[in-house]
C-alpha cells in the first residue's frame, strides 16, 4: 500500500531509480580508484590492492628473502595478498553497502 491509498507518482519512482543507479557507479568508480594494502611478517611483504581487489603491487624487504627458505616467503605473500584482499572487501562493503541495501540485495557483489 502506499500513503494516503494513492498510486506511486512513476516520475518520482524512475528519478529515484536513476539516482540509485548513479550512485551505484560513482561508488564503483571510486573502488576502481581506490589502492588498499595488506602486509604479513611485521611488514616485510607489502601488498597493495585496489578496491575491487586487483593485485597492483607487492613489495618484498630483502631481509626476508632466503634461498634456503622459500616456503616462508611464500607464505608470507600469501598472508600479505590476502590481507589487503580483506582490506578491500571491507572498503567495498563499506562503500557499496548502503547503496547495494537500497537497491534489495548484494548485486552479486562477494561477501554482501
Amino acid at each position: 500500500m502506499f500513503p494516503g491509498g494513492g498510486t506511486p507518482d512513476m516520475q518520482a519512482i524512475l528519478e529515484q531509480a536513476q539516482k540509485m543507479q548513479e550512485q551505484l557507479l560513482a561508488a564503483q568508480q571510486e573502488l576502481a580508484d581506490a589502492e588498499v594494502e595488506g602486509s604479513a611478517g611485521g611488514g616485510m611483504v607489502k601488498a597493495t590492492v585496489s578496491g575491487s581487489g586487483e593485485l597492483k603491487a607487492l613489495v618484498i624487504d630483502p631481509k626476508v628473502v632466503d634461498p634456503d627458505d622459500v616456503e616462508t616467503l611464500s607464505d608470507l605473500v600469501i598472508a600479505a595478498v590476502r590481507d589487503a584482499g580483506a582490506n578491500a572487501q571491507k572498503l567495498a562493503e563499506k562503500t557499496m553497502g548502503p547503496l547495494a541495501g537500497g537497491l534489495g540485495g548484494g548485486f552479486g557483489l562477494p561477501g554482501m
